[in-house]
């Protein structure tokens, strides 16, 4: 069989065929995160704007090298990318597709992605780990490589886990209690981001995320990292539970790594379930949105309905606080339909909270307004049509 043929973004490569997108594929490629390499290549391109220098990439989960080739002819200031992959087959698609696109800068390395970025400490402006499942065996070994003023792009794709479908599995690969609810999602990308910045933590690195989504089946981060042991600490302050109510939905953030959890709900007295630790700090970076977004207009996006709305969205929910309420699940709490999610908006609004709708769910808002507020909201305005 012939290999298939792939034009995306600037580029063409070509790929073994293959019937359904898979680890077992024999190189691999997934049509499906064509959104998630267009977001890709404008993060790195505002972070490479906001660094000011050339930078160099390690793409550790290389495939067909789409990425990497894609990094490579996409991204200005870019002095050079790493395509590496452990498959042999990989990295002959690899070299194929970066003669294909005529790419000079790119070097293509066969190797364990964990000795790849332990050989080479301090290499890297820019490490993307993108693998077929969990990232948390890598992030170790990048935490060791990254060096100050550099940034970390992660992907995890194990979404059962850390939204709480199967517990053990979060427990045992990111050292966190997962919390089933309607923003296990949320809770997902928070714990991942927590994972992530307990890890760099002993090698006196600080995260700050710059932008962070769910999206299909999976959940993406892009973290800039600093170096320093009291920025470091600062930063641990982020970390934090959040505690539940399944029966009347009210949730407590709990900041910090030892805080009082409460076992009971203090509205309705029913046992509080509690997921963490996470991340409960900032999860968008408004001033490094507003340059993605900026850099959308500018450059050709085959997604670029997909990337604008994301992004606005992102930017929207920036400044709110962690989880958000989703109408339908309280309407149905109250026993009633689920007025339009605008009304709800322009209520809260109206009583000078800060409200928007969110990427993660689209029948959901984030704001700070308290539970109580959205459902006389919601039942006012029932009664309002009876």
């Amino acid at each position: 069989m012939n290999d298939k043929s792939i034009q995306e973004g600037l580029i063409k490569i070509t790929v073994p065929p293959f019937d359904k997108v898979s680890a077992q594929a024999p190189v691999f490629y997934n049509p499906v995160m064509e959104l998630n390499r267009d977001l890709s290549v404008l993060a790195i391109q505002q972070f490479q704007r906001e660094l000011d220098q050339d930078i160099t990439i390690c793409d550790a989960f290389g495939g067909s090298g789409i990425r990497g080739v894609r990094y490579s002819k996409e991204i200005e200031g870019v002095s050079g990318v790493v395509v590496n992959d452990i498959s042999s087959l990989a990295v002959e698609f690899a070299r194929k597709n970066a003669e294909l696109n005529d790419i000079q800068n790119l070097e293509v390395s066969q190797n364990d992605a964990n000795l790849l970025l332990r050989h080479r400490r301090g290499e890297f402006d820019v490490v993307d780990i993108d693998p077929f499942g969990t990232p948390s065996f890598f992030v170790e070994s990048a935490g060791n490589s990254l060096k100050s003023d550099s940034l970390l792009c992660v992907t995890a794709t194990d979404t059962s886990a850390l939204c709480g479908t199967y517990k053990e599995p979060c427990i045992r690969k990111y050292n966190a209690m997962p919390l089933k609810s309607e923003y296990c999602h949320e809770n997902g990308v928070r714990i991942l981001a927590g994972f992530v910045a307990m890890t760099l933590a002993k090698y006196k690195k600080r995260v700050e995320v710059k932008f962070s989504h769910s999206s299909e089946h999976y959940m993406r981060l892009y973290l800039k990292i600093s170096k320093g042991s009291k920025i470091t600490d600062d930063s641990l302050k982020n970390m934090g539970f959040v505690a539940h109510c399944r029966k009347c939905l009210f949730r407590q953030p709990l900041m910090g790594l030892a805080p009082h959890i409460p076992q009971e709900c203090p509205v309705c007295g029913e046992k509080l379930v509690i997921g963490g630790p996470m991340w409960l700090g900032s999860m968008q970076d408004s001033d490094f949105i507003r340059g993605m977004l900026e850099l959308a207009e500018e450059k050709e996006i085959n997604t670029e309905k997909k990337v604008l709305k994301l992004l606005n969205m992102c930017l929207y929910e920036a400044t709110l606080p962690p989880t958000f309420y989703d109408i339908h699940k309280i309407s149905k709490k109250l026993k009633i339909s689920a007025p339009p999610l605008i009304t709800v908006i322009e209520k809260l609004e109206e009583d000078g909270f800060s409200v928007s709708r969110t990427h993660y769910q689209p029948t959901a808002i984030k704001t700070d307004a308290p539970l109580e507020r959205i459902e006389e909201i919601i039942s006012e305005y029932m009664q309002s049509l009876q």
